[in-house]
This record gives structure tokens, C-alpha cells and sequence, in this order.
């Protein structure tokens, strides 16, 4: 069962990123390979061929591999709902809502869902690459870990040490890290990789000797920066990116505290003619805008709270007078109706929360969660697409009779009277390139049309290839790959 495991010195030092560049150059290479995390904490999920939910970065891993999503590559999915709490996804399945505090009991009955997914991949393919979550230097977490060298130990893998030089410190990073790391663990890395290089390598010639003489552990190259990363869909809501400056139809969202299933932004951002930017807490929303988005929520009456507080409600009030355009997704959609309802308390506190009544539709939070694919019309345009729904709770109300799209000829969502307010459960809707120019062409009437462009599920299989052919060609893949065992 040959495997071979990216950890990190830190968080978001590109594991994500070389996991599926490296998936990618082996499937070039011949080999049936797949991606595997143990344990992901992400409100970014997508909705698997076998009907359950895994972190989006393992959905786009698949993807470099060839390969469907389903649930086993990614078993335990942490989705934060408080600072303190969060949602425990087992196998694609809701288990519990645990604090954290008192996660630490739970990890241990988890060990054996784990390696059971582990050893199915590791079964059914030449070759498993696994990312580990954080880093192996958190010694605080080792007892009863899952995600880095507990796993690492339990499913006799070899690991690789990433680590990020953009950031700086890259040698006290690997050094560090071996320095406080049990001798068991510290056995169990082959070598490492320095990642996110800028300028020219040949520079750190010496720094790469002396970490692999402190550390006796052998260098197996460094990766420079990536430049068309953008061009792939983001891990982080925040790093959602138009590319090079452009002008046209300003999409702006609201970066909400618990933003979820944020994919729907990357193929507008990707989209020539459309700049997205991503309003941060504190941001006044800008006067320019075309259009506003209202993402999903893994909160949604505490994301609520949380955008009045930023006076964005304010905001979305003059931008709708101005004429402006606002679509709700998910819990966004949730957000712009008159009432959001949680009498069990399943999202937090039991209670009532007053909308911003933007749209007239009510939803009550019910306790089954909806996980399916979606083949849907949008009603406006007459364009269909395909999508996904991931959500608790259901809307009904009198603008519900104006829907957003159809769905096997039913009703789905709500479109204000005056069409400026739309809300809809269906999340990856932009994917679709024809649905998309229609739908940007429909916000900015009265602009000029927003070029077509290059599709977007070809922009990001482009970007996996060229991923691939940038770390074959400044990593040692020989060598690395016959590491795995």
C-alpha cells in the first residue's frame, strides 16, 4: 500500500497546494494515485459522488487525480460554528457538535474511521498522498492525534516536511520543528521541501545544506512560487483573487465570520470583465458596486450579528436604492428574508433573529441537512447549470412564488419583486460558463456585455497541469515518490 505524507512546519505553508500538484504529475506519470486527509477543519466543503461532504481542497486533489470526490478521502471534517465549537463530519456524515475542549476525548473513536477510509484508497490505488493538517511541531496535540504523525505512526507512512520560505525563517521552521519532536516522529521524516521561493534558488544553496546537516534529514528541492495559483479555487476566502488588475462589473462579498462553500466566488473572479473583491470586517461596502454577494454561513444568525455590526445591513439598503444587484446564497439567502428561526437551537442558542428583510420569506432551522448534486434553470435566463446544495433549514414566503430556478420542475428560491434581490440554496452555480456570462450580462444591463472568455473547468485543469510540470521540474520526483512505502 505505497503512501507518502505532506506535513507542514506550520499552517498554510502550501500543503494543499503540493499535494495536488504532486497527484497530478503522478497520475501523468501512469500511476492511479489518490489524495487522502485524515482530518480537514474547513467551512469550505463540496458534496461527494457517494452523497456526503469532504473539504474542498481534497474535492480539487481529486480532480488532479483524475479522479471523483467521495468521502473517504477526507473522513473527519471539522466545520467551526463558534471560537469555541465545532461540527464533527465523520465519513461525509454529520457525528455530533463538539467545544473544543472536549475534542480531544472524541479523537481516539475516530482513529479507526480514519485508517478504515486509508485503507480503502490504499487499496484501490498505485499510490496515496496524504496532507497532514497544521503542523507535527504542535506537541501539545500529539496525544491521541489523527491528523500528523498520529496517523503517520498508526498507518506506517513516511513523511515529507514542507515549509514555507515566503514568510521568513524558513531554516528555525525545520530545525525547530525536528528539535521538539518526539525521536519516534522525528525517524519517521525522509526529507523535506522548501516551498513558496522567490527570486532566484541558487541563493539559498547554503541554508538548504545546513538543514539538511542539522537535521540529517535529505532536501528534495524547493518549489518556487506558484504564479498561477489564483487561477486555482481557493482554500481560503481571503485568498480569492481576480488576477491581474482589471476593470468591468465589480462583484464584491461579504466576507462573513463563518463563510462557507465560497467556490461560488472563483469563477467570477476568474471571469475576464469581472473584478470580485473580498469586504473584509470594517470595510464600508464601496460605492461602485454591481453587484453584492451574501455567501453561505456555517452560523447563520450569528453571521447575522455579525455583518449588522459592520453596518453592512446599512449598506446593502443604499445599494439596492441605488439600483445595485444582490444575491443570497445558502445561508445568505437565509440572511435577506424577514425572520431566520432556530427553535431547537441547532446552529447555536434557540431563538429568532429578525432578517434584513430584503427578501419576503421566512426559514425555520430544521434538524435534517439537504447533501445532493443539482441539475437546475435559472428562471431570468433560461440558462440551466449544475450545482450542489449543503444546508440546514427551509425558506417559504410570498416572493417564493417568483423562484430563482427550477429544480425537476419545482420551485427553488426567491426573487424580489422589483428582480434587484435574488436567494438561492444552490451553491457551484458559477461554474457553468454559459449560465455565468448570461447571469453577469443580466446584473449589468445597460453595461457593456461581459466577455465570454475561457471556460472555467479548462482554466483550472490548465492550472493543475501547469501545478504538475512546476514541481516536476523543481523537485526531485524520483526520489520522493520512491520514498513511499
Amino acid at each position: 500500500m505505497p503512501a507518502l505524507m505532506i506535513q507542514g512546519t506550520g499552517s498554510n505553508v502550501g500543503k494543499s497546494m503540493l499535494v495536488a500538484g504532486l497527484c497530478r504529475a503522478a497520475r501523468a506519470r501512469g500511476l492511479s494515485v489518490a489524495p487522502f486527509k485524515p482530518q480537514n477543519m474547513s467551512n469550505n466543503a463540496a458534496v461527494t459522488a457517494d452523497g456526503g461532504e469532504i473539504g474542498r481542497a481534497q474535492a480539487l486533489q481529486a480532480q488532479a487525480c483524475g479522479l471523483e470526490p467521495v468521502t473517504d478521502m477526507n473522513p473527519v471534517l471539522l466545520k467551526p460554528e463558534s471560537d469555541v465549537g465545532a461540527q464533527v463530519v465523520v465519513q461525509g456524515r454529520r457525528l455530533t457538535t463538539t467545544r473544543a475542549a472536549d475534542y480531544a476525548a472524541l479523537k481516539p473513536r475516530l482513529m479507526g474511521a480514519v485508517l478504515d477510509s486509508f485503507g480503502r484508497l490504499a487499496a484501490a490505488h498505485d499510490l496515496v498522498i496524504v496532507e497532514g493538517a497544521g503542523s507535527p511541531a504542535e506537541v501539545n496535540l500529539r496525544r491521541g492525534d489523527i491528523a500528523n504523525m498520529g496517523f503517520a505512526q498508526a498507518a506506517d507512512v513516511p513523511v515529507i516536511l514542507a515549509g514555507d520560505i515566503d514568510r521568513g525563517g524558513v531554516i528555525a521552521q525545520m530545525v525547530g520543528t525536528q528539535a521538539v519532536m518526539a525521536p519516534e516522529d522525528a525517524a519517521r521524516v525522509c526529507g523535506f521541501v522548501i516551498n513558496k521561493f522567490r527570486g532566484d534558488p541558487r541563493l539559498f544553496d547554503d541554508g538548504y545544506r545546513f538543514i539538511e546537516d542539522r537535521t540529517g534529514w535529505r532536501g528534495f528541492g524547493v518549489c518556487p512560487w506558484f504564479s498561477e495559483a489564483w487561477r486555482l479555487p481557493a482554500e481560503d476566502a481571503l485568498d480569492i483573487s481576480s488576477g491581474p488588475a482589471k476593470e468591468g462589473l465589480h462583484v464584491v462579498c461579504l466576507a462573513l465570520s463563518r463563510i462557507a462553500n465560497f467556490d461560488d466566488l472563483d469563477p467570477l473572479a476568474q471571469h475576464p470583465g469581472v473584478r470580485v473583491t473580498m469586504l473584509r470586517a470594517g470595510q464600508a461596502l464601496p460605492g461602485d458596486a454591481d453587484l453584492v454577494i451574501v455567501p453561505g454561513s456555517k452560523s447563520t444568525r450569528g453571521d447575522l450579528a455579525f455583518l449588522r455590526a459592520q453596518g453592512w445591513d446599512v449598506d446593502l439598503a443604499a445599494h439596492r436604492r441605488r439600483g445595485g444587484a444582490i444575491l443570497g446564497i445558502c445561508g445568505g439567502y437565509q440572511m435577506l428574508g424577514r425572520m431566520v428561526s432556530d427553535p431547537e437551537g441547532i446552529e447555536g442558542p434557540a431563538g429568532d433573529s429578525p432578517g434584513l428583510g430584503l427578501l419576503d420569506v421566512v426559514t425555520v432551522m430544521t434538524g435534517d441537512k439537504r447533501l445532493t448534486r443539482t441539475a437546475a434553470e435559472h428562471v431570468a435566463t433560461g440558462c440551466g447549470f449544475a450545482g450542489y446544495e449543503i444546508h440546514i433549514g427551509r425558506s417559504d414566503g410570498p416572493d417564493c412564488a417568483r423562484p430563482f430556478a427550477r429544480v425537476d420542475g419545482r420551485a427553488e428560491g426567491a426573487v424580489s419583486a422589483d428582480g434587484r434581490v435574488m436567494g438561492s440554496y444552490l451553491h457551484g452555480m458559477f461554474r457553468d460558463d454559459g449560465f455565468r456570462a448570461a447571469f453577469l450580462d443580466g446584473v449589468g444591463a445597460g453595461m457593456a456585455p461581459v466577455p465570454g472568455g475561457t471556460g472555467y473547468d479548462r482554466s483550472v485543469e490548465d492550472a493543475l497541469d501547469a501545478l504538475a510540470h512546476h514541481v516536476e521540474a523543481n523537485l526531485d520526483l524520483d526520489a520522493l515518490f520512491s520514498a513511499a512505502r
